[in-house]
């Protein structure tokens, strides 16, 4: 007996093993699903989005320690990657589509449909889904979106290798899913242009391109000490720090309102960019780095008893140039009024003029 016992111990190391194996393979079975699986039950778990589409657009969103990055250049759009792990988690089948139509839609999801690879962190071993080890990083879920069905209530959806489509749905949201599987990493960027907190902050440089005597800078001199040097003589101004203080926190996000880059023609953003500059604004961290941008006029069409003929300056929204001038945006008014007010606003003495429609109260 005492020979057999190596074989014995093998024998029952082999069954082990194999039970292992056929329980994580029921897992990975299950986590795949079949053709109608498209629910990613753990978003936690996923690693990587990718989406392509037939107009040879892709997007590649990872997740990373501080966020979601964008095709390894840009931050990802906070809500839009919300809105996609929802979806994801929360999207169930309605119906297979029926016979008479199912090679009417596969041939228009062979034209028009966005590629969804789905990527995540899954335990090479799986013991009653109670013991998971070793973990590393798997393509789950392949599968592609398609258009609306007739009525809007529900989406097309294939999974790679199936014979059979679906329509898929979010259970008490009425409405297609196609626009939040897009392809165009323009849908995916990050609005943010300023997102830097007070004490972060080592200076802010706003000049008035047009008007230099307007132009000023204000620079962290110590813990809560701050300095104000008008740009025109670079001079010390005394300020009121009340102002300074809320200018800086101003910083804490501004976002613009729409990427332009691949919606204006190359003419109009080389007219843009060489026409007057209005303001340049720079802020630099405590770690020496710059932020940046250019803001540029916006013209808008008036209307006219015959047509849109004159045009007249937009008072609501200019163009703007971010990220080290690779990206042409439109911002708001409303949104960087309050760090576009001039030295005089910030010195001290001058008080605080609110205007309201044609009332002026000043403390």
């Amino acid at each position: 007996m005492k020979n057999n016992k190596p074989a014995i111990i093998l024998t029952i190391v082999l069954i082990a093993i194999a039970v292992l194996l056929i329980w994580n393979n029921r897992y990975l079975t299950t986590l795949r699903g079949d053709s109608a699986d498209f629910m990613v039950w753990d978003t936690a778990s996923i690693t990587k989005v990718y989406l392509a589409d037939r107009l040879d657009n892709e997007t590649l969103l990872e997740r990373q320690e501080n966020g979601w990055s964008l095709n390894h250049d840009y931050k990802a759009h906070p809500k839009k990657i919300d809105q996609l792990m929802y979806t994801l988690y929360r999207i169930r089948v309605r119906m297979p589509v029926s016979r008479s139509s199912h090679d009417h839609i596969i041939s228009q999801m062979a034209s028009n449909s966005n590629k969804v690879e789905i990527y995540q962190m899954v335990p090479a071993i799986n013991l009653f889904n109670k013991i998971k080890l070793f973990y590393r990083e798997k393509r789950t879920k392949v599968f592609y979106v398609g258009e609306a069905t007739k009525d809007s209530s529900g989406t097309f959806m294939l999974r790679e290798g199936a014979d059979q489509a679906y329509i898929v749905y979010i259970p008490g949201f009425r409405g297609y899913l196609s626009t939040r599987f897009s392809a165009n990493h323009d849908d995916w960027r990050d609005h943010t242009i300023f997102h830097e907190q007070l004490t972060n902050i080592q200076s802010v440089a706003i000049e008035f391109c047009q008007e230099p005597q307007r132009s000023f800078r204000v620079e962290n001199t110590g813990k809560h000490q701050y300095q104000l040097t008008s740009l025109n003589d670079n001079t010390p101004v005394p300020f009121d720090t009340l102002k300074v203080i809320n200018l800086l926190a101003s910083f804490s996000d501004l976002r613009f309102e729409a990427l332009l880059n691949n919606i204006l023609t190359p003419s109009r953003l080389d007219s843009i960019k060489n026409s007057p500059m209005i303001h340049h604004i720079t802020l630099t961290n405590k770690e020496g780095q710059s932020t940046s941008i250019k803001t540029f006029g916006k013209k808008v069409e008036a209307r006219n008893e015959i047509a849109f003929e004159e045009r007249a300056d937009d008072v609501d929204r200019m163009f703007a140039l971010v990220n080290d001038d690779r990206d042409m945006v439109l911002i708001q008014n409303y949104v960087f009024d309050k760090v576009l007010r001039d030295i005089d606003y910030y010195k001290a003495g001058n008080p605080i003029t609110l205007e309201i429609e044609y009332f002026k109260v000043i403390e």
